[in-house]
């Protein structure tokens, strides 16, 4: 079942990679291990794609990475703007969003989005609460009533992340999908980066889901009204989530699609040996916990290892810092020995909701890489 060269394989990580795909959990899987600019151990499993035919998986499948879109490009776009003195982590977002010019939200901070601390819901249909009008979605957030008092949690919000990939557009006047072409994928020579693939990259792209389910329960569950932004298709070469998809497939929170490679050299950007887009001071603010005392560690734009129940697992150094992505996706990075740890699936393709909780495989597949790395 695997499908990459027996030389840069790790038998374990990828024996535990074919368990699951066997067990249904997702259809394929690539994993990546590196070391400064280096690529220790990878492996391709599976298929990318089993419905309507079986394509065979390879080591630069393109993954819609969903939320690795918040660090990678809004968060590595926002610490860009914070080195050259256009924006600072404590001014208000309200300077830069009048939508947000009210009495409950005019003090809520850029460091505070970027921490998940803004006080905002986790998630709601924009589509609906924007009445189908996308330039009206910073409105629709500012709009809402706010769950706690902004700096005294953190409730992980796609909604903040959304505001800040309007801020930068506002401030910039530049989509978000140009200023990452221009700042990112352009200097980097990414060559399968992209928001809003183009079509003929399909049979290159891992596939999702078929419809929405899940997104309708979200809907409904949420009860801001019916929803009619259903897709019935095959979700497969266009970004899965919902809210990124009405925002025109590229936005703050959810759209970036990218393979391993790829993201491994992004993941290089926010390491201070090697980034080479940032300063070593400002790669400090992704180690750097914010949000101390609260329900998670949080630095800038990541969620840091000394998380209880993070996906880091046991065996990353505490002020690691990851992510993950609703559609199957992980990153994780060691800033002091400059190790990276990649797990790209489609846990959406092929499987009747429930989709399967893969953070237990997370959690194992880091254990494993930091082990494979250390018996070298």
């Amino acid at each position: 079942m695997s499908n990459a060269d027996d030389t840069n394989k790790n038998p374990e990580i990828t024996n535990l990679l074919e368990e699951h795909i066997r067990a249904g959990d997702f259809p394929s899987a690539v994993y990546l291990i590196g070391e400064k600019d280096r690529i220790i151990f990878t492996d391709a499993l599976g298929h990318s794609a089993v419905d309507p035919y079986r394509i065979t998986n390879k080591l630069d499948t393109i993954y819609d990475l969903a939320s690795l879109t918040k660090p990678l490009i809004t968060g590595l776009l926002c610490a860009r703007r914070i080195e050259l003195g256009e924006l600072t982590l404590d001014s208000s977002v309200s300077h830069y969003l009048p939508e947000f010019d009210r009495t409950d939200k005019s003090m809520i901070t850029v460091r505070e989005l970027l921490t998940h601390t803004a006080g905002l819901p986790a998630w709601r249909p924009l589509y609906l609460l924007a009445e189908d009008e996308p330039e009206r979605a910073a409105g629709a957030i500012a709009n809402l009533d706010l769950e706690y008092k902004p700096g005294t949690r953190v409730v992980y919000s796609d909604l903040g992340f959304i505001a800040l990939g309007i801020l930068l557009a506002r401030m910039t006047a530049h989509s978000l999908a140009d200023m990452a072409r221009t700042e990112i994928f352009e200097p980097l020579e990414l060559r399968q980066t992209f928001f809003n693939p183009e079509e003929a990259l399909q049979t290159g792209i891992a596939a999702c889901e078929t419809g929405n389910a899940y997104e309708r329960e979200m809907v409904e569950q949420s009860g801001a009204g019916a929803y009619q932004n259903c897709r019935q298709r095959l979700i497969w070469g266009e970004v899965h989530d919902g809210n990124a998809y009405f925002l025109g497939g590229a936005a703050g929170h959810a759209g970036l699609f990218s393979s391993a490679p790829d993201t491994f050299v992004m993941a290089q950007q926010f390491l201070a040996e090697s980034s080479k887009l940032l300063t070593r001071q400002t790669c400090d603010l992704f180690r750097t916990n914010m949000t101390a005392g609260l329900e998670e560690s949080r630095s800038l734009a990541w969620q840091l290892a000394e998380t209880s129940e993070s996906t880091a697992g046991l065996d990353l150094p505490r002020d690691s810092f990851g992510h993950n992505g609703f559609t199957g996706t992980s990153l994780w990075i060691d800033p002091e020995d400059q190790h990276v740890f990649i797990l790209l699936t489609n846990r959406t393709h092929a499987r009747q909701l429930p989709f399967a909780n893969i953070n237990a495989v997370r959690r194992r597949f880091n254990s494993l890489a930091v082990a494979a790395l250390n018996a070298r």
